[in-house]
């Protein structure tokens, strides 16, 4: 059986790698679960003091939902679906340890959000990053949370609405991605900045970020209770269904041209 979340430690820090790299990295309900999983196990061990979390492969740290998964939902499902995603967002704000995302290439839909969920972002010039999902019939409500609370409504809305992927160089100059690095050098630089804040003072570490989480947990909850409002709206219009087969059948397309 396939390890979608690898776990390992080096010293004081863990390193988690979403383990789906022939799909790049794409998330289903097993790798979610896994990876609440593993960062319980991480939170737990006391002589890991911080985290880093990347993708298997190089060119994906996560290409966002497997829309294999959600093209067959129903609004029931959607809902649980929804839960599943709070579930470990609420697993990714609530950690005492500082996360660092080391990003290889693609960072795109939930898996962007996740990666500015974490603390910290490093990455190299052939990282994109962004929330296409309405290209694929999936309405936005957590990304645009997100967004909203780091770059501000007007580029939320740009990027919600449009769908567009940004380069490495954009994210950078709006704060998304926090040190640029070659490409071969972003485990080196990420495990160097991890050491560096397993070394900081615990209690000032974990009261930091538990502050930063309770500025943001009544906009975080209110964009849940949206979400699943407007997932069952959208999957019982059967649209998703639609537009992710079309999607699908496109990508399959250029594959085999």
């Amino acid at each position: 059986m396939q390890a979608f979340v690898l776990s390992e430690v080096r010293g004081p820090v863990g390193i988690l790698t979403l383990n789906r790299p022939e799909v790049l990295n794409a998330w289903n309900a097993p790798m979610r679960a896994r990876l609440v999983e593993a960062l319980d196990a991480l939170e737990a061990n006391e002589t890991v003091r911080a985290i880093v979390l990347t993708g298997a492969g190089d060119r994906a740290f996560g290409a966002g939902q497997d829309l294999n998964e959600t093209k067959t939902f129903d609004p029931d499902r959607a809902e649980l679906w929804m839960g599943e995603w709070e579930r470990l967002y609420d697993r990714l704000r609530s950690l005492s340890k500082p996360l660092i995302a080391a990003l290889n290439g693609v960072a795109a839909g939930s898996a962007f959000q996740v990666a500015l969920l974490c603390d910290l972002r490093i990455g190299h010039d052939g990282v994109t990053m962004g929330q296409p999902e309405i290209n694929s019939g999936i309405a936005s409500v957590t990304g645009p949370w997100i967004m909203r609370e780091m770059i501000g409504i007007a580029r939320t809305i740009d990027l919600t609405l449009t769908g567009r992927m940004m380069d490495a160089d954009e994210c950078f100059r709006i704060g998304l991605i926090n040190r640029i690095v070659a490409k071969e050098t972003v485990m080196e630089a990420a495990l160097a900045l991890a050491t560096e804040l397993a070394g900081k003072p615990p209690v000032a570490m974990r009261l930091n970020k538990a502050r930063f989480r309770e500025v943001t947990e009544e906009s975080f909850r209110e964009c849940l209770k949206a979400g699943i409002r407007n997932q069952r709206e959208a999957y019982a219009t059967g649209e998703p269904a639609r537009m992710m087969e079309e999607f699908l059948a496109k990508r399959a397309a250029r594959k085999t041209a």
